[in-house]
This record gives C-alpha cells, structure tokens and sequence, in this order.
C-alpha cells in the first residue's frame, strides 16, 4: 500500500495469514494502560464475520509485521455511514518510539478519506498519556469524556472520546 521512511516501513492491508502476527502483537502490547479487556490467549481468534481482515491497516519493518490498527463503522446505521473508528491500535515493543503508530493512525485516515469518510473517531483511556498523545499529533481533538468509566487493575477509568475531521 504505501513505504514510508529510511526503516522500510510498508503499510498494507491485512491478510488472512496475517492473523497470527497481529495476535502475538496484541499479547506482547498488552497493558492495563491501553485495554479494557484481559490479556487475549495464546489462541484467540482476531479475524471473524464482524472483523474481516479488510478492516486492519498491518505494519511490516523490514518485512516483519510489527502493528495493526482497525477502523470499522462505529455503528450499522446508515446515518452513521460518514464516520469510522478507529477499533484497536497496537505496536510491538520492539517497534515502538519509531514512528509505526503515527503511521498507522495516518495511513488508516488516509483509506478512509479514499473512502469518502467524513470523521475519524477513537475511544482511549483517560490515562494513556502516550496514546493520547499519537492521536493529537494526529490531529485528534477531545469530542467527550465518560468519566470513570472502567474499573481497571483496582483503579476508575476515563473513557476519552476523540475525532478528527477527514474532509479538510
């Protein structure tokens, strides 16, 4: 789909193969900062009828899967049709601090433009300082906030709601 940068980064759309990459990274990117879910099992399934590998963006440096992202339709109402969300971001830790997820969260606004979507939206924990910094360099502002909305590892949660327009 698209190279990027001196590291050889290639973004592409995921393919059924690709699902045992995108599982690992998912287990080793696992943290109580980023996931409202336990850590996935050796053998969870990432792709079914509600996530086809059409809706993930992988990241292959150097010819390693090494991040995904999904972007999918918040809702099945036609009059939600104009906005995606992004559904899962996750970057091997020997990859992070390179710029994978940046690219990710760019490359996936980037299809969905070519889509005709109008709005990009994406849910992250209030304490995921990291990730929200990613996605407001990304230009992702702050749409609301559900405050403490998950109990996580003994501690309440914000719920941050952010958006991006795609039609600038």
């Amino acid at each position: 789909m698209a190279r990027m940068g001196a590291d050889d980064l290639l973004i592409r759309t995921a393919k059924d193969d690709d699902e045992d990459a995108i599982a690992r990274i998912d287990r080793e990117a696992w943290s109580w900062l980023s996931d409202v879910v336990p850590q996935p099992a050796e053998d969870a399934e990432i792709f079914d009828d509600r996530r086809p590998p059409e809706q993930f963006l992988v990241a292959e440096l150097d010819g390693r899967v090494v991040g995904h992202i999904r972007q999918a339709p918040p809702t099945p109402l036609a009059s939600n049709r104009h906005v995606r969300q992004i559904q899962g971001l996750a970057v091997s830790p020997e990859a992070q601090g390179r710029g994978v997820g940046q690219a990710l969260v760019e490359a996936a606004c980037a299809v969905a433009r070519a889509d005709g979507i109008r709005k990009m939206t994406l849910r992250v924990l209030g304490h995921n300082a990291p990730a929200r910094r990613l996605y407001e360099r990304c230009g992702f502002v702050v749409d609301g906030v559900l405050p403490e909305e998950f109990l996580l590892d003994g501690r309440y949660v914000d719920d941050v709601w952010m958006g991006r327009p795609l039609n600038d």
